[in-house]
């Protein structure tokens, strides 16, 4: 079994500051060692037909389910999530183990 991913795709209420969002994500993932990697990005590119109003993605990566579980349960993720779902007009969360096809290039 691969490692397990958490997908958020998210649209934030008019008027959210989003840099306040992120500063208290990247907070939470930095505190929480069961956090792998923390990924996150803005659309530029999308057509607005295509992307139906959502605007940022964020992926995190676990080792393993349980630690995603683990996580999820956590006090500093409990207190974020509630700061969090006040600013989001609309969500979409996919939790998934991963299937590698295509391993991650080696630096130069």
């Amino acid at each position: 079994m691969g490692e397990f991913k958490h997908l958020v795709i998210v649209k934030f209420k008019e008027g959210v500051a989003v840099e306040e969002m992120m500063k208290g994500m990247e907070k939470l993932v930095s505190e929480v060692d069961l956090v792998k990697s923390f990924e996150w990005g803005e659309d530029v590119e999308g057509q607005e037909m295509l992307r139906q109003g959502f605007t940022h993605a964020f992926l995190m990566t676990f080792n393993k389910k349980e630690d995603y579980t683990t996580f999820v349960s956590h006090p500093s993720h409990a207190e974020f999530s509630a700061t969090f779902s006040t600013a989001i007009d609309k969500i979409v969360l996919l939790d998934f183990p991963t299937v590698l096809v295509k391993p991650p290039a080696a630096a130069a």
